[in-house]
Protein backbone atom coordinates (compact mmCIF):
# COMPACT_ATOMS: atom_id res chain seq x y z
CA UNK A 1 0.00 0.00 0.00
CA UNK A 2 1.11 3.24 -0.91
CA UNK A 3 1.37 6.14 2.02
CA UNK A 4 -0.26 9.28 1.03
CA UNK A 5 3.11 11.33 1.42
CA UNK A 6 5.13 9.11 -1.52
CA UNK A 7 1.51 9.43 -3.34
CA UNK A 8 2.16 13.25 -3.29
CA UNK A 9 5.60 13.31 -3.94
CA UNK A 10 5.22 10.79 -7.01
CA UNK A 11 2.48 12.59 -8.39
CA UNK A 12 3.86 15.83 -7.38
CA UNK A 13 0.23 16.27 -5.87
CA UNK A 14 0.17 19.66 -4.03
CA UNK A 15 1.54 21.56 -6.66
CA UNK A 16 -1.41 20.37 -9.42
CA UNK A 17 -3.82 21.40 -7.02
CA UNK A 18 -2.74 24.39 -5.39
CA UNK A 19 -4.16 27.27 -6.31
CA UNK A 20 -2.16 30.23 -7.37
CA UNK A 21 -2.48 34.13 -6.31
CA UNK A 22 -3.41 35.77 -9.60
CA UNK A 23 -1.01 38.74 -9.48
CA UNK A 24 -1.49 40.03 -12.71
CA UNK A 25 -5.74 40.12 -12.73
CA UNK A 26 -5.49 41.43 -9.35
CA UNK A 27 -3.37 44.19 -10.43
CA UNK A 28 -5.17 44.87 -13.65
CA UNK A 29 -8.22 44.69 -11.34
CA UNK A 30 -7.01 46.99 -8.78
CA UNK A 31 -5.07 49.61 -10.90
CA UNK A 32 -8.23 50.15 -13.17
CA UNK A 33 -10.75 50.57 -10.64
CA UNK A 34 -8.44 52.43 -8.34
CA UNK A 35 -8.46 55.14 -11.29
CA UNK A 36 -11.14 57.34 -11.08
CA UNK A 37 -11.83 57.86 -14.64
CA UNK A 38 -11.41 54.02 -16.47
CA UNK A 39 -15.21 53.35 -15.71
CA UNK A 40 -16.53 56.49 -17.39
CA UNK A 41 -13.83 56.14 -20.07
CA UNK A 42 -15.86 52.55 -21.06
CA UNK A 43 -19.07 54.45 -20.62
CA UNK A 44 -17.80 56.93 -22.88
CA UNK A 45 -16.86 54.19 -25.43
CA UNK A 46 -20.12 52.48 -25.29
CA UNK A 47 -21.34 55.87 -26.22
CA UNK A 48 -18.98 55.81 -29.58
CA UNK A 49 -17.14 58.66 -27.73
CA UNK A 50 -14.11 57.00 -28.57
CA UNK A 51 -11.51 59.65 -29.81
CA UNK A 52 -9.80 61.49 -26.44
CA UNK A 53 -10.53 64.77 -27.44
CA UNK A 54 -14.37 64.13 -27.23
CA UNK A 55 -14.04 62.01 -23.63
CA UNK A 56 -12.55 65.58 -22.21
CA UNK A 57 -15.08 67.65 -23.98
CA UNK A 58 -18.09 65.43 -22.53
CA UNK A 59 -16.83 64.57 -18.99
CA UNK A 60 -16.72 67.70 -16.43
CA UNK A 61 -13.31 67.71 -14.07
CA UNK A 62 -11.34 65.38 -16.35
CA UNK A 63 -8.10 66.51 -18.41
CA UNK A 64 -6.17 65.33 -21.43
CA UNK A 65 -3.53 64.26 -19.34
CA UNK A 66 -5.17 62.51 -16.54
CA UNK A 67 -6.72 60.94 -19.65
CA UNK A 68 -3.91 60.02 -21.12
CA UNK A 69 -2.43 58.20 -18.20
CA UNK A 70 -5.85 56.29 -17.73
CA UNK A 71 -6.27 55.10 -21.55
CA UNK A 72 -2.17 54.40 -21.92
CA UNK A 73 -2.65 52.31 -18.17
CA UNK A 74 -5.75 50.08 -19.97
CA UNK A 75 -4.30 49.66 -23.31
CA UNK A 76 -1.07 48.23 -21.24
CA UNK A 77 -3.19 45.60 -20.24
CA UNK A 78 -5.36 45.40 -23.03
CA UNK A 79 -8.68 46.04 -22.07
CA UNK A 80 -8.55 49.15 -25.01
CA UNK A 81 -6.58 49.19 -28.47
CA UNK A 82 -5.52 52.57 -29.97
CA UNK A 83 -5.93 53.07 -33.40
CA UNK A 84 -3.82 55.82 -35.11
CA UNK A 85 -4.93 56.76 -38.65
CA UNK A 86 -2.48 58.32 -40.74
CA UNK A 87 -4.42 61.72 -41.25
CA UNK A 88 -3.69 65.37 -40.68
CA UNK A 89 -4.83 66.20 -38.34
CA UNK A 90 -3.73 63.03 -36.86
CA UNK A 91 -6.78 61.14 -35.52
CA UNK A 92 -6.99 59.00 -32.50
CA UNK A 93 -9.72 56.36 -31.47
CA UNK A 94 -9.78 53.56 -28.66
CA UNK A 95 -11.98 50.71 -28.74
CA UNK A 96 -12.59 47.62 -26.34
CA UNK A 97 -10.66 45.06 -27.48
CA UNK A 98 -12.56 40.96 -26.70
CA UNK A 99 -10.28 40.89 -23.85
CA UNK A 100 -11.38 44.37 -22.75
CA UNK A 101 -15.59 43.16 -22.95
CA UNK A 102 -14.59 39.94 -20.56
CA UNK A 103 -13.06 41.98 -18.10
CA UNK A 104 -15.79 44.89 -18.24
CA UNK A 105 -18.16 42.23 -17.68
CA UNK A 106 -16.55 41.03 -14.70
CA UNK A 107 -16.36 44.15 -13.40
CA UNK A 108 -20.64 44.77 -14.27
CA UNK A 109 -20.43 41.96 -12.31
CA UNK A 110 -18.81 43.21 -9.39
CA UNK A 111 -21.02 46.09 -9.26
CA UNK A 112 -24.14 43.99 -8.97
CA UNK A 113 -22.65 42.07 -6.01
CA UNK A 114 -21.98 45.68 -4.80
CA UNK A 115 -25.46 46.51 -5.08
CA UNK A 116 -26.77 43.15 -3.28
CA UNK A 117 -24.67 43.33 -0.66
CA UNK A 118 -25.61 47.06 -0.22
CA UNK A 119 -29.28 45.86 -0.82
CA UNK A 120 -28.81 43.51 2.05
CA UNK A 121 -27.20 45.83 4.31
CA UNK A 122 -30.46 48.08 3.85
CA UNK A 123 -32.60 45.39 4.41
CA UNK A 124 -31.01 44.27 7.42
CA UNK A 125 -30.98 48.22 9.21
Amino acid sequence: MVHLDEFKREYNFEKSFRKVSPDKSARMVETVVGCKWSLTVYQLIANDINRPGEMVRNVEGLTTKVLNTCLKKNTDFGILERIAYNEVPPRVEYNVTDFGGKFIKILDALQQLQDEISEDINLSS
